[in-house]
């Protein structure tokens, strides 16, 4: 005899849920959740935030790698606006936050997911969502417009952390295979999203074919350190082109000082980067109604007047500042600007070489056709020898041919002996393993700058170049061997090694899944009350079916034969995916 009893239903505490599912789309309480398959909306709501998720994962790599070069980002902005100021903070700070905001809520759907909650994104985070979207495409096409050429900077990158990103995304991916194995399990059907899962996993086994890194060599083959020459002397700890940024750049070590030179009104060569002065001296207060016009305008009396220090305490362009001593603050405030005899003499006495940055004064200058004999002069002046200073400017290099000529820009080995160039000068986008290979077999040094991230130069170590030009002579002091180097049996022992483990463990999470499955339908034939099953069958049915079971007492008869029969009936409801609604209606 069936006994139809009112239903109780005891709930248990869900703090974890009511968390995962408050945050993200405001349910806080039980009956606003639901199992039901989310919506296309909602779908594609996931399908943005997973986008958003990849550009801003992208957006921060650059970011994180473009380190290298972010004086020259910040020297750019001064140039359009006319105003010094750190342009990387607002960057970096709007990049972290939005990041951590879209990492937030992608770890909370796919915990939806993984639990079989319905996805229903609030509509504030969608706000969120756009808004971080919409910044981030401006800043790339931002970024394109003004400084373009660094995209370089994330190919070259890969040449050092390709082979470990390799290994973080086939990690990811694989424990992803979760999330698909448990919708695969439930589906009990091969769905879209278990061929583009193995379609992506695949591509992440083969991916290291197409992975290239100097630093995957042998050992034996390694060249000698590459030389570091200071550029514009140790500008993270003391002001440019100044004698103490040089002398700074000479305690670490360097085998060369670099600099920037303009001749003044009266044909003093000097150190300066910028063509004014406004910058990098207190012009404002000496000299106000003066300070927008070129540096190359003012006659050296003028120049050696004005206070070339004070600028770096205020500005603090590298963040070093609250690192230096009070002595070296002191000297700081009192430095003045730096003519080219000084610092060639600071040279010759160091036993070091140096490397010049011409830059012609304006037409309208009195020196504009003798500048280059001013220099030359300035040179012979200074007791340096010839050999030790290299030329960079194309213009009239018949008339310097006892200095050492660099090119800065990158011609064929025919063009550059017959200019009588002996070595290059260039970027490090330009520089390729192979190009740099071509050179040094053709007796042709190569100098590669900026370099400042000891990975940079690490793989430019490995690429085999002479020497690299740095504005952190001090960190690159600190690498005495590249940061890795693996021979390429090691390599693809790693690669197959890893390949292995993930194939390992997405088959034994597909197993563990499928035995999960099978456990729990065979635990409800052993404890077949229909009361129970159905009760536990609630999270895996559509809210309108449960609403139905809901209304329902079902209560198993007393006798032998009406258990097996109802057992019989169960095997077959599950065996052929009926549902539970059915097997509910067959014990009324």
């Amino acid at each position: 005899m069936v006994k139809h009893q009112p239903l109780q239903q005891v709930y248990e505490k869900q703090l974890c849920l009511s968390f995962l599912t408050g945050i993200y789309g405001c349910r806080w309480k039980r009956y606003q959740r639901s199992h039901d398959d989310s919506s296309k909306w909602e779908c594609a709501w996931f399908i943005i935030l997973c986008s958003t998720f990849s550009l801003l994962l992208f957006w921060a790599y650059f970011w994180l790698e473009a380190h290298n070069d972010y004086n020259q980002f910040n020297w750019l902005l001064y140039n359009r606006s006319g105003e010094w100021k750190d342009g990387t903070v607002p960057i970096l700070a709007t990049t972290a936050v939005g990041f951590s905001y879209i990492t937030f809520l992608m770890i909370l759907a796919l915990c939806h997911i993984s639990l079989g909650q319905q996805l229903n994104l609030y509509w504030i985070h969608k706000v969120g969502v756009l808004a971080a979207l919409i910044t981030t495409v401006s800043g790339v096409v931002s970024i394109d417009d003004v400084w373009g050429d660094e995209w370089d900077i994330i190919l070259i990158s890969l040449q050092s952390t390709g082979p470990f990103l390799h290994i973080g995304a086939l990690a990811a991916v694989t424990a992803l295979g979760w999330l698909v194995a448990e919708h695969v399990v439930r589906a009990e059907r091969t769905s879209k999203l278990l061929l583009v899962y193995l379609s992506v996993l695949l591509a992440l086994y083969m991916a290291p074919l197409a992975i290239s890194s100097p630093c995957i060599m042998d050992k034996n083959s390694l060249k000698s350190r590459p030389d570091v020459i200071g550029r514009r002397g140790a500008p993270m700890l003391a002001p440019e082109n100044t004698l103490m940024s040089f002398n700074k750049a000479l305690q670490q070590g360097v085998s060369s000082l670099e600099a920037d030179v303009t001749v003044s009104l009266d044909g003093v060569p000097f150190l300066m980067r910028d063509h004014t002065l406004k910058r990098t001296t207190d012009i404002a207060k000496v000299f106000p109604d003066r300070q927008h016009e070129d540096a190359s305008l003012f006659n050296w009396t003028e120049i050696r007047s004005l206070n070339a220090g004070q600028w770096f305490l205020e500005s603090d362009p590298f963040w070093t500042v609250g690192s230096l001593s009070g002595r070296d603050r002191n000297r700081i405030r009192n430095l003045t600007v730096c003519s080219l005899v000084e610092m060639l003499r600071l040279a010759a006495r160091a036993n070091r070489s140096a490397l010049l940055f011409l830059r012609r004064p304006p037409p309208e200058h009195p020196h504009y056709k003798t500048w280059i004999m001013d220099t030359l002069w300035a040179v012979q002046r200074s007791g340096i020898s010839q050999k030790r200073v290299t030329w960079t400017p194309d213009t009239d290099r018949g008339r310097v041919r006892g200095l050492q000529q660099t090119s800065l820009e990158k011609l064929s080995v025919e063009e550059l002996r017959h200019r009588g160039i002996s070595s290059l000068t260039l970027r490090y986008s330009q520089a390729s393993k192979k190009d740099i290979q071509d050179f040094l077999a053709n007796n042709m040094s190569v100098t590669v700058y900026p370099v400042n991230e000891p990975w940079l130069y690490s793989v430019l170590w490995c690429s085999g170049v002479s020497s690299v030009s740095s504005d952190t002579p001090q960190v690159l002091r600190k690498v005495p061997y590249p940061i890795w180097l693996m021979s390429p049996d090691k390599y693809c022992l790693v690669w197959i090694t890893s390949d292995l483990v993930s194939i390992a463990i997405v088959i034994g999470i597909f197993i563990f899944q499928n035995y999960h499955v099978i456990r729990w339908r065979m635990s409800g034939m052993q404890n077949y009350n229909p009361e129970q099953i159905m009760l536990s069958a609630v999270a895996r049915r559509p809210s309108r079916d449960v609403n139905i079971m809901k209304e329902k007492l079902i209560f198993s008869g007393t006798k032998t034969q009406e258990k097996e029969k109802n057992v019989l009936t169960f095997l077959e409801v599950v065996l052929t995916d009926h549902g539970m609604l059915f097997f509910a209606n067959l014990f009324i």
